[in-house]
């Protein structure tokens, strides 16, 4: 279900009923029309404007205030040359059906909703993307429960939500252990939902990611499953996607173009004011202690920005086969259909400029 749970301004943006209205249209009366896997062409050879236009707006679906809150502390929401409005979502699903109600026109997510969004028949192409430590994601234990190995995932009770990036991290794991979904219990739930379920031991284990793998930490009893037995079940890798009827608008889809930029530029700020991103986003906005804001800042690692090319929609494809797997997917998509690669000359150009990189250096 589309739930947004703040409504957020932007410097010269200003929030709209209209987009609670539009969402529970989507909710209760919008379906993803199924389409065929036929590929999407047309955008691919039809450059990119350039020139924002006076008055152009982008509305943002935001996820814990993050992608607007690194924007403002780098300084690059002030040089955005448009207009932008800020909602606060939890999780791919809900943007989704934003996107559906076209209610929201951009959104950082993690590497599965792209994914559902295909097999919804929703033409929602990934225009950039980051990379953090793969380490970034923890499978979390309930108090008292010992679970200290994959394997000893089988019969668990695990936190589950399709259309998510927790939710693929959850299907590598028990491939990696050598089980099945029907060697565990699946709870489906919402992401709002996996820390509240798993420290008062409604499951036994749920993938989490920072702040609220802190969180958790905070409730006796609990406990993490090393990261050498979870390598490899999270590739650490998030996008910005829009709905194709933004990135045709030769306006919107110039605003998205400052938009990547502006993303690129903030996060590679963050690489080096590690110090005060901590303070100002996690200490202030998250509320967890500057000791553990600094060790989140520190696991997430040094952000790197990839080429939209073919060696992306190839590690995207690898994620769709993983889920296609494990029987999660109602139809065949293809990663190719998923992407807007005319951004790529966007990302190199702020990449560049910033000092930032395109992949990660080797330690």
């Amino acid at each position: 279900m589309f739930r947004p749970s703040t409504f957020l301004p932007g410097l010269r943006g200003r929030t709209t009923a209209a987009l609670l209205v539009l969402a529970t249209a989507a909710t209760f009366g919008l379906t993803g029309c199924a389409k065929d896997d036929t590929p999407v062409v047309g955008t691919a050879n039809t450059p990119l404007a350039t020139e924002v236009p006076a008055g152009t707006k982008l509305v943002v679906a935001d996820q814990q205030e993050r992608l607007q809150s690194v924007l403002r502390a780098s300084g690059e929401l002030d040089k955005l040359p448009f207009q932008v409005e800020f909602a606060n979502f939890v999780g791919g699903p809900a943007i989704l059906e934003a996107f559906r109600a076209g209610a929201a026109d951009v959104a950082p997510v993690g590497d599965v909703p792209p994914i559902h969004a295909l097999a919804a028949g929703q033409d929602v192409p990934i225009v950039g993307a980051q990379q953090t430590s793969p380490a970034a994601l923890k499978l979390a234990v309930a108090p008292g429960r010992t679970v200290t190995a994959l394997a000893d995932l089988k019969g668990k009770k695990i936190a589950y939500a399709e259309g998510t990036a927790q939710q693929a991290a959850v299907l590598r794991a028990l491939d990696k252990a050598g089980l099945k979904t029907g060697d565990v219990q699946l709870v489906r739930l919402q992401l709002a939902e996996f820390l509240d379920a798993v420290r008062t031991g409604q499951v036994d284990i749920a993938p989490l990611i920072e702040p609220n793998v802190t969180r958790l930490l905070r409730t006796p009893g609990t406990s993490l499953i090393p990261d050498s037995q979870t390598a490899g079940i999270y590739g650490g890798l998030a996008y910005l996607y829009a709905r194709r009827a933004v990135t045709q608008d030769p306006a919107k889809s110039a605003a998205v173009g400052a938009l990547v930029g502006a993303y690129i530029r903030a996060y590679q700020w963050v690489n080096t004011h590690r110090e005060e991103w901590a303070q100002k986003y996690y200490v202030e906005n998250q509320k967890v202690s500057p000791d553990d804001a600094r060790r989140i800042v520190e696991s997430l690692g040094t952000y790197t920005f990839p080429h939209l090319d073919q060696q992306l929609v190839d590690r995207q494809q690898s994620t769709i086969d993983a889920i296609a797997a494990a029987g999660e997917l109602p139809k065949k998509v293809s990663a190719a259909n998923g992407f807007d690669l005319r951004y790529d000359a966007v990302v190199t150009r702020a990449v560049t400029e910033s000092g930032a990189s395109h992949e990660p250096k080797e330690r």
